[in-house]
């Protein structure tokens, strides 16, 4: 009976400490989303790495986004997609070639990148992870578990500056051993912007075949 008590005891406590993280994560993740909603505008600018040791891949590349609200001006790969609040429109410099097509909020890929700084607020299990200091910057690590089985993600730790409560970086790992890491090199907030920034102008790609989706 005493070491069945022992047992229940150390059951509770560990369990105690996992509620304990949890909440400690959450309250994070939470001071994070205000933040964010907090700003009239957010500039960024980050690297996209991504390795699967399976495959032999192992790629970089460098974007920036420019973000008000739910609209956005995202430079990435080559790719220009711009978000006027009611269509997207794809310009590939490469092939002189623009898509435009209507925003679906009621589509699961319609993901913009506004919502990737608050994705966390659903449909995942969290717990506090490691702390690192990055050139003095104090990172606490979030480890983020996709509630739904059919996820092709594992987990993924998501790097946060306790200090400014801003993503410094995200690790997302693969069921298939691929991961992706996001690092923001620079997050800037409140910028003066022109009228026109997520505004499309045809004019300015005169000889671009323009396919219009819907």
């Amino acid at each position: 009976m005493k070491r069945f008590l022992q047992i229940i005891a150390i059951l509770f406590l560990s369990f105690n400490l996992q509620a304990q993280n949890s909440q400690k994560a959450k309250t994070l993740l939470d001071e994070v989303s205000a933040k964010v909603k907090s700003y009239s505008n957010i500039s960024i600018d980050f690297k996209y790495a991504t390795t699967n040791t399976k495959e032999n891949l192992n790629q970089e590349s460098k974007g920036t986004v420019v973000m008000q609200g739910n609209k956005y001006v995202l430079n990435f790969m080559g790719v220009t997609k711009i978000f006027d609040g009611k269509k997207i429109y794809n310009i590939v410099p490469e092939d002189e070639e623009i898509s435009i097509s209507k925003f679906d909020e009621n589509k699961d890929d319609s993901v913009t990148p506004s919502k990737m700084l608050t994705f966390f607020n659903s449909g995942y299990k969290y717990s506090w992870d490691i702390t690192q200091n990055v050139r003095g910057r104090k990172i606490q690590y979030i480890k983020l578990v996709p509630t739904n089985s059919k996820d092709d993600r594992k987990e993924i730790l998501l790097g946060i500056d306790v200090n400014t409560k801003h993503i410094y970086n995200l690790l997302e790992i693969g069921k298939d051993g691929s991961k992706i890491t996001i690092t923001v090199n620079s997050f800037k907030t409140n910028q003066p912007l022109s009228k026109n920034q997520f505004t499309f102008a045809e004019s300015k790609y005169p000889n671009y075949y323009i396919n219009k989706l819907d």
